[in-house]
């Protein structure tokens, strides 16, 4: 092999460990996106659903 060859399959390896790095950040970020939706979402939808229960009971309690 010449130098350049061997120059480029040096470079070949570092870019495909650059990709590697790549991908690995991007379904980490991927996954703290999803979980950062998840309990800001997922409590509100709970809320919805508990109030109407909640004031209808408290409704109950004090006959309003």
């Amino acid at each position: 092999m010449n130098p350049q060859e061997e120059q480029l399959a040096r470079l070949e390896q570092k870019i495909d460990a650059i990709y590697t790095s790549t991908e690995k950040s991007r379904k980490y970020l991927l996954t703290m996106l999803i979980a950062s939706v998840l309990m800001v979402v997922l409590p509100l939808i709970l809320a919805a659903l508990a109030l109407p229960i909640l004031m209808s009971t408290l409704g109950g309690i004090y006959q309003i």
